[in-house]
C-alpha cells in the first residue's frame, strides 16, 4: 500500500491550481504558526467512508505541517446537526465543516452545483469541471456570498435510486409516494406528485418501517447496507439520476481561510485532493460486494422504467428554465454545467461507453 505522503504527492502535482506537490516538513516547524480548529461533519462516524474522507483529511492536514495545523473532527450531532453544518461555519461557531452543499438549496437553489445537480455530472466529470472547467472557481464565487470557501473532498459516485416498499411501474406510482430524497431534487419529483421528505441518516429506518415514510435514498449498496433497509423495504431501485456524482465540499469560515499562511491554504488543497480520490475508490471497492450479500438477503433490484426517467428529466429542465430566469447565480452555474456535460459525453460515448458497456456483455455470457 502506498504511503500517504507518497500518495498526497503524486495526486496533488495534477489535481488542482495551486495544490502544493511537496510540503517540507522542516521549514514548516522552523516558521510556521501553529493553528488548532474545529470541524463539523454532516455525517455520523459510523459512515466510515463518508465521515471518513473528513477524518483522512484532518489527518493528512496535520501530517503534512508536521503538527502545526491541526483540525479536531467531529461527528453530525457532536457539535451541531448534520444539515446545520454551513450555518455553524459561516457564523464562526467552528472554523471548517464537511457537508455537501445541496443540503442547503432552500438558501439558495444554486447550492445544489456543489454536490451534484440531477441529471448533471458523474463523479469524473465533476472533478474534470472543478479542477479544470472553471467549477471550483464558479461554486466559491457563490459560495463567498454566505462567508464560506469551500473545496471538493470527495465523491461517492453515481447513488443508487433508494430502496421502496412496492414496485414503480409508471409515473402514477410516484403520485402520494412519501420519499425521504436528499437535497434539491425533492423539487423536481414534487412536479411528479412525489411528496418528499428531508431526513437525517439516523432517523431513516425507523420512518421506513414504520411506513411514516413509502422509500427511501441514501447512497448505495454499502452504506445502504449498514443502516439496513433491505430489511423494510425490499425493492432497490437504480439509477440514482439525482446524484450522478454527488461531492461533499470541506468548507471554511471565509474570513478564517482568508487568515492562513499561503502554505496552510495549499495544505488544504492537497488534503481535499486526496480524500476525493480516496473516497471514489474506496465506493468502487466495496460496492460490488455489497450490493451481492444484499440481493442474497432478499434485496430485488429494478431499474426505473424509461417513461419514469423521461419524466423525471422533463420535469427537471422546466424547473431549471424557470430558475434560470429568477436566480442568476443558477443560471450562472447551470449553463457551465450543462455545457460541460455536453462536451463530455460527447468524448464518452467513443471510448469508455464502448468499452464499458463491450466488457458488460462479455462478463453476462460468461
Amino acid at each position: 500500500m502506498m504511503k500517504r505522503r507518497g500518495l498526497v504527492g503524486g495526486l496533488a502535482a495534477g489535481a488542482a491550481a495551486g495544490v502544493a506537490s511537496s510540503v517540507p516538513a522542516p521549514a514548516i516547524a522552523q516558521s510556521m504558526p501553529e493553528i488548532r480548529w474545529r470541524m463539523a461533519s454532516s455525517f455520523p462516524k459510523s459512515l466510515d467512508t463518508l465521515y471518513g474522507g473528513a477524518d483522512l483529511f484532518c489527518k493528512t492536514v496535520a501530517e503534512l505541517t508536521d503538527g502545526k495545523f491541526q483540525i479536531q473532527l467531529f461527528a453530525a450531532g457532536e457539535i451541531v446537526p448534520g444539515l446545520q453544518v454551513l450555518d455553524a461555519v459561516q457564523n464562526n461557531t467552528v472554523e471548517c465543516g464537511q457537508t455537501p452543499t445541496y443540503y442547503y438549496f432552500g438558501k439558495n437553489p444554486a447550492f445544489t452545483f456543489g454536490t451534484a445537480l440531477p441529471f448533471g455530472l458523474n463523479a469524473r466529470m465533476m472533478n474534470a469541471w472543478f479542477y479544470h472547467g472553471g467549477g471550483h472557481e464558479l461554486v466559491n464565487k457563490f459560495l463567498a456570498k454566505f462567508n464560506v470557501y469551500g473545496i471538493p473532498a470527495g465523491n461517492t459516485n453515481c447513488q443508487m435510486g433508494g430502496w421502496f416498499r412496492k414496485e414503480i411501474k409508471s409515473i402514477d406510482d410516484l403520485k402520494g409516494l412519501k420519499f425521504r430524497v436528499g437535497g434539491f431534487s425533492g423539487r423536481i419529483l414534487q412536479r411528479l406528485g412525489v411528496v418528499p421528505q428531508q431526513i437525517a441518516a439516523g432517523d431513516i429506518y425507523p420512518a421506513l418501517e414504520k411506513g411514516t415514510i413509502d422509500a427511501a435514498e441514501w447512497v448505495g449498496p454499502y452504506d445502504d447496507e449498514k443502516l439496513g433497509f433491505y430489511k423494510v423495504a425490499k425493492f432497490y431501485y437504480y439509477p440514482g439520476w439525482w446524484e450522478p456524482g454527488p461531492c461533499p465540499h470541506v468548507i471554511f469560515n471565509l474570513d478564517k481561510w482568508n487568515e492562513l499562511p499561503k502554505l496552510y491554504k495549499d495544505v488544504c488543497h492537497t488534503a481535499a485532493a486526496q480524500s476525493n480520490v480516496w473516497m471514489m475508490a474506496k465506493y468502487d471497492h466495496v460496492n460490488p460486494g455489497a450490493l451481492k450479500r444484499l440481493v442474497a438477503a432478499g434485496a430485488q433490484l429494478r431499474p426505473f422504467p424509461g417513461e419514469v426517467m423521461e419524466a423525471c428529466f422533463n420535469a427537471a429542465k422546466e424547473l431549471y428554465a424557470e430558475l434560470s430566469k429568477e436566480n442568476p447565480d443558477f443560471k450562472e452555474l447551470h449553463d457551465s454545467v450543462v455545457a460541460y456535460r455536453g462536451e463530455q459525453y460527447l468524448w464518452w460515448q467513443v471510448a469508455e461507453y464502448t468499452y464499458d458497456t463491450y466488457m458488460i456483455r462479455l462478463r453476462t455470457k460468461a
